[in-house]
């Protein structure tokens, strides 16, 4: 079985969206047919043919690899990526486990000095994911160590927003699996000091606002009103192109104003920021996300 970028699959779908069917039941039955494949045991499903072959010879011979292997990987992360919230954790991370294998060993060999930046920047954003997906099946160790080797790879070569998304993401799961901030607020100052010193705003947005729920969770109102103010700003005043692909929106932000109210302010309030916050968190990849927002709505 073979439904990832390149495949027969992959041609019909976009045959079927040229002939007038909708993206949405087209995203329904790649989701369905990707729940189907890891029934089956299919952890190469979404390595197509050509894109497992050019695999195969880089993994043997790292010299070999170039910019199309890199560019398979990212297809693969892309596919797992879009289906978080429409195919159960587990099953992703069976889907997911091809790249973080293939990128460590081609991490390890004698990529050509062209291909390292994208094989690494495939990497960073896969072990982040993994991360993600193992703190959801509930092994903190795994998920730890993961997010670990994500910083160690964008340390080395990732872009500045990816170190900083790598960061909040690690910051999300620590914040979520202790009580104590401490860990938490380190990994998140990390992530806005980084994210300070580039160039998309989506991700300053985000740094901030995870800044300000934090503060928020520690009884700090004055600071978490004030780094709620930064995010604003930086969302309000943005311009260019967001690399991170509309990871951070207006819907998002309302969810952390939402907490912020929750624990420093107004339980009222708080319940119509979260109520906005659901009502624009509408994507399947955003179900996730709008489960947690609805669960503060019952707190607030």
């Amino acid at each position: 079985m073979a439904i990832g970028a390149g495949s027969d699959l992959a041609e019909l779908l976009g045959a079927l969206l040229d002939l007038g069917e909708s993206e949405t039941r087209v995203a329904f039955l790649r989701t369905a047919l990707m729940r189907t494949a890891t029934d089956t045991g299919g952890m190469l499903a979404l390595l197509s043919t050509s894109v497992q072959a050019d695999l195969s010879a880089a993994l043997a011979d790292p010299s070999r690899a170039t910019e199309q292997t890199s560019a398979g990987l990212a297809a693969v992360l892309a596919d797992v990526n879009a289906q978080v919230g429409s195919v159960p954790m587990v099953r992703l991370q069976l889907l997911l486990a091809p790249v973080i294998d293939a990128c460590r060993r081609l991490l390890a060999g004698p990529l050509p000095r062209p291909v390292v930046p994208h094989v690494q920047a495939v990497a960073v954003a896969a072990y982040a994911l993994a991360g993600r997906l193992s703190f959801e099946n509930r092994d903190d160790g795994a998920s730890q160590a993961l997010y670990a080797e994500a910083t160690a790879q964008a340390v080395r070569g990732g872009s500045t927003w990816l170190k900083a998304s790598v960061h909040m993401s690690h910051a999300l799961v620590t914040l979520y699996s202790s009580p104590d901030l401490t860990d938490a607020r380190r990994l998140v100052e990390q992530a806005v000091r980084v994210a300070g010193s580039g160039e998309n705003v989506h991700v300053r947005a985000r740094a901030h606002a995870l800044q300000a729920e934090i503060a928020a969770r520690g009884g700090l109102k004055r600071q978490a009103q004030a780094s709620l103010g930064l995010a604003w700003y930086d969302m309000e005043n943005h311009g260019g192109g967001d690399p991170s692909h509309g990871a951070f929106s207006a819907g998002h932000l309302h969810g952390f104003e939402g907490v912020c109210e929750l624990y420093v302010g107004d339980p009222s309030v708080a319940h119509d920021r979260f109520a906005a916050a659901a009502s624009a968190l509408a994507a399947p990849r955003e179900q996730v996300q709008r489960a947690i927002v609805r669960t503060d709505q019952a707190l607030a």
